[in-house]
């Protein structure tokens, strides 16, 4: 699949293009240190293009690749790494797109025996961008499969959003999600449980661009049920600085 993207990406001309490295200090440890045993950084990496000329039979939308790098481990090593790819294209007039994506990662754990995957996730969807005013929007309903020993098969809806302040001098930014996952993963430890688990993500961020190239910001990580089966809703501010490559 991200073959493909990057093989289209390479045929068809460019309209939006920005890619950015930043760097987060999150305080998760500060805020719930029962449940966090420390604060660490954090190194993302972003690629987005939008390609659509709208004359071609395969016209592409939007492209997007993230990575990140939680420094967890032993004397700040990494402990965890994340990527996520994604490619819209479209057959059609009207601006509704297919988009395909995959995402997975791993973490590393001390003692090292607990380590895991974070598995290979494969959605398909449709996607629809457009503007409240001045903002920047696209709403994206997957289906998604997660393969584990007893696969789970669900929906997943994605929201991005963007809005540029004070003529572009700070930046509001960032997605959500929700979705829902088999409790029962084949496996011993969940071999007893039964029905859907419902997950919440979220990242909003803001920026005060210092110039073109450098920014400050703070980005808000929200989670539910994403690290842990506990019912708690969990809140992880970071202060953060961005270079615009």
């Amino acid at each position: 699949m991200k073959f493909l993207a990057v093989i289209l990406l390479s045929l068809f001309s460019v309209e939006a293009f920005s890619q950015s490295l930043q760097l987060h200090y999150d305080f998760r440890h500060s805020i719930d240190p029962n449940r966090n045993p420390k604060n660490f950084p954090t190194l993302y990496f972003e690629y987005f293009k939008t390609l659509d000329t709208g004359k071609i039979f395969i016209k592409p939308g939007s492209f997007l690749i993230k990575t990140q790098a939680d420094f967890t481990g032993d004397q700040n090593n990494i402990g965890k790494y994340y990527m996520q790819v994604s490619q819209e294209f479209r057959f059609w007039k009207p601006k509704v797109f297919i988009d395909l994506q995959y995402s997975g990662g791993l973490g590393i754990t001390t003692p090292r025996q607990y380590s895991y995957y974070i598995l290979n996730t494969y959605s398909a969807g449709i996607s629809y961008p457009f503007k409240i005013g001045e903002a920047y929007l696209s709403s994206i309903l997957f289906y998604k499969y997660v393969p584990y020993t007893k696969p789970s098969n669900d929906f997943l809806y994605t929201m991005y959003f963007y809005h540029g302040l004070f003529h572009y001098k700070a930046e509001f930014a960032g997605d959500f999600s929700i979705w829902t996952e088999n409790r029962n993963h084949g496996d011993a430890t969940t071999a007893t449980l039964s029905g859907k688990r419902f997950y919440f993500f979220a990242e909003p961020q803001v920026w005060y661009n210092l110039n073109k190239r450098f920014s400050v910001g703070s980005k808000v990580n929200a989670y539910y049920h994403v690290n842990t089966t506990d019912n708690v809703f969990e809140i992880c501010p970071t202060a953060a600085i961005r270079w615009k490559l």
